[in-house]
C-alpha cells in the first residue's frame, strides 16, 4: 500500500474527479489501472508511491477533452502543490512524463519504466470490456449518431487501434495484454461476431 497520508489525499481529492467523466473513464477505470500498475510494479525496482500517483493522475486531464488529456493531466500533476509533501521536484517530473507517455496513440515509446508500467496497465485488454468501453465512449461523445453511426464508429476505432497494423503497442511481458489482444483481434476479424457484441452493449446503454 502507498503512504497512508498520500493514499487519503488521492482518495479524497483526485479519484472523485473521475466521477464526472464518460462511462468508459470513470472511477472503475482508474481503480483498475491503479491496481494493475501496482501489480506490474512488483516485477521492477520502482517506487510504489510514484506508481500509485501516476496511475491516479493519468486521465484527470479529460476535464478538458480527450485530444490533449495526457498533456493536461501531466500539467495538473506538476501544479499540484500537495504532491510536494511526498515527492521531490525530480520525482514529480518523472511522474508527469509518465502521465504524458501513457496514451496509446503516442508515436514514441514511454521514456521510463514508470511510463511503461502505467501505459501497459491502461491497456487492460479484456475483449468484451474494450468493445463495451468503445460503445460507451461513442454514445457519450457523439450523441447525434444513430445506431448504425455508432456501429461504424466502433468498427473504425477498433480497426485503427487494435486490429493487425493498429497503432496500439504493448510494453511489458508481465501483463496479460498480449493474450487479450490476440483474442480481441479474432473478434475484430469476424465482423458478425463483433456486431453481436456491439448490439448487446448498445442495447444495454439505450435501455
Amino acid at each position: 500500500m502507498p503512504n497512508e497520508v498520500l493514499h487519503n489525499y488521492i482518495e479524497r481529492s483526485i479519484l472523485p474527479l473521475y466521477d464526472a467523466f464518460d462511462a468508459a473513464h470513470r472511477r472503475g477505470h482508474v481503480e483498475k489501472v491503479m491496481a494493475e500498475s501496482l501489480r506490474l510494479a512488483a516485477f521492477y525496482s520502482v517506487d510504489n508511491d510514484m506508481v500509485y500517483c501516476i496511475a491516479a493522475y493519468h486521465d484527470i486531464g479529460l476535464c478538458e477533452g480527450r485530444e490533449r488529456h495526457h498533456l493536461v493531466s501531466a500539467a495538473m500533476m506538476r501544479s499540484d502543490e500537495h504532491l510536494r509533501q511526498f515527492f521531490s521536484e525530480e520525482e514529480i517530473g518523472i511522474m508527469a512524463e509518465a502521465v504524458e507517455d501513457h496514451r496509446a496513440s503516442n508515436q514514441h515509446e514511454p521514456r521510463t519504466i514508470y511510463g511503461r508500467i502505467v501505459a501497459e496497465a491502461d491497456r487492460d485488454i479484456v475483449p468484451a470490456d474494450i468493445i463495451r468501453r468503445t460503445v460507451q465512449y461513442g454514445m457519450s461523445h457523439y450523441p447525434h449518431l444513430d445506431r448504425e453511426g455508432h456501429w461504424q464508429r466502433t468498427l473504425d476505432h477498433l480497426h485503427e487501434k487494435y486490429a493487425e497494423g493498429g497503432y496500439l503497442r504493448l510494453w511489458l511481458p508481465e501483463s496479460n495484454n498480449a493474450e487479450g489482444l490476440r483474442r480481441l483481434r479474432q473478434i475484430i476479424a469476424d465482423e458478425d461476431c463483433l456486431r453481436g457484441f456491439f448490439d448487446r452493449f448498445y442495447g444495454e446503454e439505450v435501455g
